[in-house]
């Protein structure tokens, strides 16, 4: 009988009897899986590192039919990789003798080593010490632990020879680092022959601390001395890191320095490991089949950092055998609020998403007015996908030297930009602390010579004079969601931040405006029949939901049940089709926001009156609206009502 793996890889089932090893990682409900490389926490069967394992074993069995290793030195590396593994296996039961015997599970090469030698009973050091140490190579290149850490190696060299020690070091590399991910290999391969040369030498030269650190993670090329002094003096030279990389991805810098500092006060004598692996595992959820960081726990975290305070959280450190794993732990009151917000989000309804809102302002743990919370992340790359059309259209209107992206979101614009003219000066702006973050640590991972900075032209022009000013997709959202006297959806909100951006240009400068419009208003009335069954209940909801359009008193809404028809006046109809296009998971965000404010003529009439040439002001039907209604919707009219402008004005 064959059995099939998730990944698709069989094996004989026969072989389960046969290989303790196997059946430690097959009959296993345990899920020691690193979620740094997968899609969907949900998803993690446990026999992930079972089917890791196979990989390496194929990646062994095609190094032996190259002849790259003798007969004993083939034996001794499958040994290794079949047992290397195992103490991520292991039943409930199994596991529990495990940690009664003190091993520690977390770090897996120790523990495993310590499996294997309960199984054999002893005589087999070389197999022993492979496992103890497999991984360290990769692991110092990462910079998660001392070169020195591999010593241990030199103990096998009389025995094996230093030919046939550095041949079968290097297979083994080869299938444990090229297991883990297409391509890796042939990208580090080069350094790991390097490495296991100078070993073999007896030269254990550590690379310097900073050095180090931008290898855990390239941000710490900007790490202060402080945090130099910290990982130079009590990180490196104690301790080997576990999950490091993946457990601080989405952590800043000054938070990285913060939960390491306080951890250190918490770690005791005679530890070797620190492992984040707990961190790292407790900060995704799934939303919609994908791994998302789970912001509801990142803001709390976040508060906890800035006010000292353990009443919601607080940093853990737990130690087992010579480990500590280190974690956050949540209040009561904090598990069911992170609960309800995951759940309220997967709803979909703005309701709910008005409660959460409500929840984290309660407690103070949204960052600040513009915090989304929900989805940022991915609210902004379905942004950046939607718009990119028009966008590449836009930017041949730019000019001068100094170019200004407003609101820039996920960032697609400013690589379009940049792409378009490498030598000039582009500052994307926002006012969300979260995108902020977002941008800037896109900039820093992907090498972009553009910067960003909080501005809001509503407040007032820009801090210098530049040349031009780009408002894609962001004028209506500063209509839907500035505050005024009158509450929002003011129309001047949309006119202060235009002339303020007018003052802020250069002479020639321009202003480029990318946005919804909206219809002449007048008394015609579009007619929408329903063909996706669940239109009926969406247009119900936003008829609830909706709050604009406040200038028109009459909006004509009539729902005609039995024909699964409605009808309004066209800016209402207009609004809700451009509404119903991004769909159920967008809904609690779009329904907030006004897409049309100034009809085409309002955009030439307000240019004019401050002096302005008018180079294009033009409204258009944006294509992939017609694409994703038509099969959902049919209306009265021959065609959709326009959604969108270009208007493109120059400063004399």
């Amino acid at each position: 009988m064959e059995i099939r793996l998730d990944d698709g890889m069989t094996f004989d089932a026969g072989r389960l009897e046969k290989e303790r090893w196997l059946s430690y990682l097959y009959y296993t409900e345990h899920h020691g899986v690193n979620l740094e490389r997968v899609e969907s926490v949900e998803q993690v069967s446990g026999r992930e590192t079972l089917s890791y394992v196979l990989r390496t074993l194929e990646l062994l069995e095609e190094e032996h039919q190259a002849g790259r290793l003798t007969a004993k030195e083939y034996e001794i590396v499958k040994t290794v990789l079949q047992w290397s593994e195992v103490s991520k296996g292991g039943t409930v039961k199994e596991r529990e003798q495990w940690r009664k015997q003190g091993y520690a599970l977390d770090i897996h090469n120790i523990a495993s080593a310590e499996v294997y030698h309960e199984y054999v009973g002893g005589g087999a050091e070389t197999i022993e010490l492979l496992i103890r140490t497999h991984g360290l190579l990769g692991q110092a290149i990462r910079g998660e632990v001392l070169i020195e850490k591999n010593r241990p190696l030199l103990e096998l060299l009389p025995k094996l020879g230093e030919g046939s020690l550095e041949r079968l070091l290097l297979v083994l590399n080869h299938c444990i680092i090229g297991a883990v991910a297409p391509g890796l290999w042939e990208s580090v391969k080069t350094e790991v022959k390097e490495l296991i040369c100078r070993i073999l030498k007896g030269d254990f030269t550590e690379l310097p601390a900073r050095e180090r650190m931008i290898r855990l993670d390239p941000r710490m090329a900007d790490a202060d001395e402080e945090l130099v002094t910290l990982f130079a003096k009590q990180i490196f030279p104690k301790y080997e890191l576990w999950y490091f990389q993946s457990a601080f991805a989405d952590f800043s810098i000054e938070q990285v320095k913060w939960i390491l500092k306080t951890m250190l006060e918490k770690v005791e004598d005679g530890v070797l490991y620190l492992s984040f692996k707990p961190l790292a595992d407790g900060l995704y959820y799934d939303y919609q089949g994908k791994k998302q960081v789970n912001v509801y726990k990142e803001r709390i975290i976040e508060k906890y950092m800035r006010d000292h305070s353990i009443e919601n959280v607080e940093l853990v450190v737990k130690r087992i055998s010579r480990a500590m794993l280190v974690d956050f732990r949540f209040s009561a009151v904090c598990e069911k609020l992170i609960d309800f917000c995951v759940e309220a989000e997967r709803c979909g309804l703005l309701t709910f998403e008005k409660s959460i809102t409500v929840l984290y302002d309660m407690f103070g743990f949204r960052r600040d007015e513009f915090d989304r919370l929900n989805n940022e992340e991915k609210y902004l790359s379905i942004m950046n996908a939607s718009e990119e059309s028009t966008k590449n259209s836009i930017i041949e209107y730019v000019t001068g030297q100094t170019v200004v992206d407003v609101g820039s979101g996920g960032g697609v614009l400013m690589d379009l930009l940049e792409e378009r003219y490498p030598d000039k000066r582009i500052i994307g702006t926002d006012i969300a602390d979260n995108v902020l973050q977002v941008l800037e640590k896109k900039r820093k991972d992907e090498g972009h010579g553009w910067t960003v900075l909080r501005h809001n032209f509503v407040d007032g022009p820009f801090p210098e004079k530049v040349d031009a000013i780009l408002f894609s997709s962001i004028l209506h959202e500063v209509f839907s969601y500035t505050e005024t006297e009158n509450g929002r959806f003011e129309i001047g909100s949309v006119t202060t931040a235009l002339r303020n951006a007018y003052a802020s240009l250069n002479p020639g400068g321009r202003i480029i405006i990318r946005d919804g419009v909206k219809s002449k208003v007048d008394d015609s009335v579009i007619e929408i029949r329903f063909k996706d069954p669940e239109g009926m209940e969406f247009f119900r909801n936003f008829v609830r939901d909706f709050e604009g359009l406040k200038d028109i008193e009459d909006k004509k809404i009539e729902i005609l049940e039995q024909e699964n028809k409605v009808r309004a006046c066209v800016n209402y109809a207009r609004e809700f089709l451009y509404t119903y296009t991004w769909g159920r998971q967008s809904y609690p965000h779009e329904v907030q926001e006004q897409f049309g404010y100034f009809t085409i003529e309002e955009f030439r009439e307000f240019f004019e009156g401050l002096g302005a040439k008018i180079i294009r002001c033009d409204a258009f039907l944006e294509p992939g609206y017609v694409t994703h209604l038509s099969p959902k919707v049919e209306l009265s009219v021959e065609t959709f009502p326009d959604s969108n402008c270009i208007v493109v004005v120059e400063k004399p």
